[in-house]
């Protein structure tokens, strides 16, 4: 079939600036799909970090007198990976220290809304007869609430491109009082329920879900789920009404850089046939975090958020029993001040058996992943998740709720899934502590089974992860959109 011009545009994009799953997405689905001969290029908003590391780059248009916004301009440049990049250069938006969204302290940027409403401006542009580039997209990717407006500015564009909007998490939708239609120069008629309102603001996704032709999630479980009351976030009638344009597709994660048999992170290597190599790096992660060298107690490993979503209160709520059985514990994140507060109270009471690093450390990631026993993914929900693919890859059987993209990527280790070869970690149902301790403790003494154990890991290694079929299925939603 003929090659698709397709503008994705994003607030992140791995390895040039990440605050989360997103970035990693926008990084390797892009190249993905430029293998399997979609033209894709990347739109990014040019913060510090992204300028900093543009390699050899060209300005190839200028913004001077957009209604409402200040001046910015379009550089071109490519990305090792290949992917060509728009960067949007904006210093008075994007120029500042601190983070995508927030300033150094965490809070948000008050002028987020003008800050994403230019991206998602500028995206419309490049994807109408206005544009000032040669290249024309046939399709308009945007990605969560930062790119939500995009459709809203293309409803009153001459010769606008279909736009698909994907929802990584709908919790964050970009809600801001009303009379930020007026200062984005939106169009007035746009504000309406049948628009961007959400009772009584503005909504950045409500407006992406609105005008999108087509909405995609990041798992399959997830895109039915957000048609509910729990996980709808007050947009389960237009999700329930748009039912038939919804397609959910599962997250793949870079297989190079999370690689047991070459990740450069890690003090040793291995494979599914030569697992040597895992031994010796639990022994490592164990001398790095001051844990008892003891080859026989599983290690559990957790890096993560450290919030409500992520459900790892209850999981620093039944530690002590948890180390009773007996395990050690290692843990990698920041968030909550109260669960950062515990976990340093657990590593200080229990030294030997748990430790904690608040903050982030990509080489540790790896570590933890490849040097623990299990990998604990309680999350309350979970759109797709990336630790529990990366778990799996590394031989190390997660612990996970029944809850989106979680519950569509691990298969629940029993005895009719080790013996038909489909099991790949411990899931459970019922957001308790009781039912995570129980199911801890099955996957525990499992553990002590090396037989099945060796099965299981094994069954974990086996199963692909990579981008393509991912990226196949993207490619279908676009066939659709355009009639192909």
């Amino acid at each position: 079939m003929a090659e698709i011009k397709v503008l994705f545009v994003t607030s992140e994009i791995a390895p040039l600036i990440k605050t989360g799953g997103l970035a990693d997405v926008s990084g390797a689905l892009p190249a993905a799909l430029r293998s399997i001969a979609v033209d894709v290029r990347v739109l990014v908003p040019g913060y510090p970090q992204v300028m900093a590391q543009l390699g050899p780059n060209e300005v190839v248009a200028n913004f001077a007198e957009l209604p409402g916004f200040p001046p910015s301009r379009l550089i071109f440049s490519i990305m090792k990976s290949g992917v060509p990049l728009l960067v949007l250069d904006c210093p008075s938006l994007y120029q500042r220290a601190g983070g995508p969204y927030s300033d150094p302290d965490g809070h948000d940027w008050v002028d987020n809304p003008l800050r994403f409403g230019l991206l998602s401006k500028i995206a419309a542009v490049l994807s109408c007869d206005e544009s000032p580039l040669s290249w024309h997209p046939e399709i308009v990717h945007c990605n969560d609430w930062q790119t939500g407006l995009v459709g809203a500015y293309l409803s009153v564009s001459p010769g606008a491109v279909p736009n698909v909007i994907t929802i990584h998490n709908l919790a964050f939708q970009g809600n801001y009082r009303p009379h930020k239609v007026q200062l984005l120069h939106l169009p007035p008629a746009s504000y309406d329920m049948n628009g961007l309102e959400l009772y009584g603001n503005m909504s950045f996704l409500k407006a992406g879900l609105y005008y999108a032709y087509h909405i995609t999630t990041v798992s399959p479980n997830y895109a039915r789920e957000i048609q509910g009351d729990e996980l709808g976030f007050g947009l389960q009638g237009l999700l329930q009404r748009r039912s038939s344009d919804i397609t959910g597709i599962l997250n793949g994660i870079d297989t190079d850089e999370w690689n047991p048999e070459s990740d450069k992170h890690l003090p040793a290597h291995y494979s599914s046939a030569r697992m040597t190599g895992k031994a010796a790096n639990k022994l490592a992660l164990q001398s790095r975090m001051g844990l008892n060298q003891e080859a026989d107690v599983p290690l559990l490993g957790v890096v993560s958020r450290l919030t409500h979503q992520k459900g790892l209160d209850l999981l620093l709520e039944i530690a002590p029993r948890l180390l009773e059985l007996p395990v050690q514990l290692v843990i990698l994140g920041s968030g909550e001040p109260g669960m950062q507060k515990n976990a340093r109270y657990l590593a200080h009471h229990y030294p030997g058996k748990v430790a904690a690093l608040i903050g982030f450390d990509e080489s540790l990631s790896h570590q933890i992943e490849a040097g623990s026993d299990l990998f604990i993914m309680p999350s309350r929900f979970e759109p797709c998740g990336l630790n529990q693919f990366y778990s799996q890859r590394y031989g190390t059987p997660p612990v996970v709720h029944n809850t989106g993209g979680l519950a569509d990527s691990v298969v629940d280790c029993n005895a009719e899934t080790l013996k038909d070869g489909t099991a790949s970690g411990f899931v459970f149902s019922g957001m308790s502590a009781d039912n995570l301790y129980d199911t801890i403790k099955r996957a525990v003494e499992l553990y002590h089974d090396q037989r099945k154990w060796k099965a299981l890991r094994k069954n974990c290694m086996s199963k692909d992860f990579s981008w393509e079929t991912s990226a196949k299925a993207y490619r279908e939603v676009y066939y659709k959109i355009l009639g192909r």
